[in-house]
């Protein structure tokens, strides 16, 4: 009986150490299994988006697998339909949509390999879906917020257990189409064919009081089921312009104080991560950001980077951003992207001219694991 004891003792000793499942922040720091932690990951998007519309496509499996194999430790994902009409089945068959779900959420726990889904990539797919104008995101009480909250319950009551499941995120890049000079020319798309809206007014553009609010209230949304994990926007840098777009409508470079200032006006509580996509050199913000991230406790991840083509210039383009988020002490970085066609000039994949980047990885991953 004391054996049993003090076995059952040692088992609930190192589960109290691991802590919950996913991502954590404790005082600024960002753990995984109660331990600080540092890892680049690399950007699935499509591995749902393929099986959505055909249920027999698993090909993301054999994915997981290769990432597995190149110790890569985690992948971002679209997590719902990019176009309103990806989301029919849904709407028609909602057991059937969340078994394909369960099917990436499945694969990436049987080659251990975390994920970051991004439950509202497009701006205009929800609002598109629910019949308001892309400005709904602002409002709480809008069809399109009580949507986001319900999809929201359902997704996180569903993998909260899952150790697969590493944080959640809100969309992509919201804060770059917020307070725009030219907003009119930028406006979402419309493709009534993908079940958007079939005009587009000044309601349907976004400042960053409404994508402030949006992200507050996902996260609220998330914390209603998950106390825990790491929540996270999904934007970039603000524009080199942010602060004066919002203020003056001009395109004017901000200076380092106004520039941190949009940092922490798109990085509210209850988010307790900053995302930022990175694709340009830029050690000086990349050290203002950390500046920020030390300041509000909240540990930054580099949701995107990466270098276009395969030329030697490119190369080395992806070696210094690669160092230079290393070297400014980031905990959490994704590469884009892994096996997108659409974008040949930016897929990686093992046989590809961009390999090298998923060796690179493999490398700093090992690298980092054995300190």
């Amino acid at each position: 009986m004391k054996k049993l004891a003090l076995l059952m003792a040692a088992v609930l000793g190192a589960a109290a150490h691991a802590g919950p499942p996913g991502l954590t922040v404790q005082d600024g720091v960002l753990l995984k299994d109660g331990k600080p932690y540092r890892g680049v990951g690399i950007n699935y998007f499509d591995c749902f988006l393929r099986t959505l519309p055909n249920g027999t496509n698993t090909s993301y499996d054999a994915g997981f697998k290769t990432l597995a194999e190149y110790h890569i430790p985690f992948a971002r994902f679209c997590a719902t339909g990019f176009w309103p009409r990806d989301m029919q089945l849904y709407q028609s068959d909602r057991a059937e949509y969340f078994r394909r779900l369960d099917g990436i959420v499945r694969s990436a726990e049987k080659h251990s390999v975390g994920l970051i889904p991004s439950l509202f990539w497009h701006t205009s797919c929800v609002p598109d879906l629910v019949g308001e104008p892309v400005g709904a995101w602002a409002d709480p009480q809008s069809k399109t917020c009580t949507w986001m909250r319900r999809y929201v319950r359902e997704v996180v009551t569903r993998y909260q257990a899952s150790p697969a499941i590493w944080a959640w995120e809100f969309g992509n890049e919201y804060s770059l189409a917020a307070n725009l000079p030219n907003a009119k020319e930028h406006r979402a798309p419309v493709h009534p064919t993908l079940g958007t809206a079939t005009n587009r007014t000044e309601r349907d553009d976004l400042t960053f009081a409404m994508t402030r609010a949006a992200f507050i209230e996902f996260a609220k949304a998330v914390r209603e089921h998950d106390a825990h994990r790491l929540v996270l926007t999904g934007d970039s840098f603000p524009r080199l312009s942010a602060w004066h777009q919002e203020h003056e409508g001009k395109w004017t470079h901000d200076t380092k104080a106004q520039f941190q200032e949009m940092l922490r006006k798109v990085n509210p509580d209850p988010v307790n991560g900053i995302g930022v996509h990175a694709y340009e050199d830029d050690d000086q913000r990349l050290a203002w950001l950390m500046e920020v991230s030390r300041e509000l406790k909240k540990p930054v991840f580099v949701g995107e980077f990466g270098a276009q083509n395969a030329t030697a210039a490119q190369v080395t383009k992806f070696h210094r951003l690669l160092k230079a988020i290393t070297d400014a002490g980031v905990p959490l970085a994704a590469l884009w992207v892994f096996e997108l066609k659409q974008q040949p000039d930016f897929t990686v994949v093992p046989d590809g001219a961009r390999a090298y980047q998923l060796e690179a990885l493999r490398d700093w991953n090992l690298a980092h694991a054995a300190r």
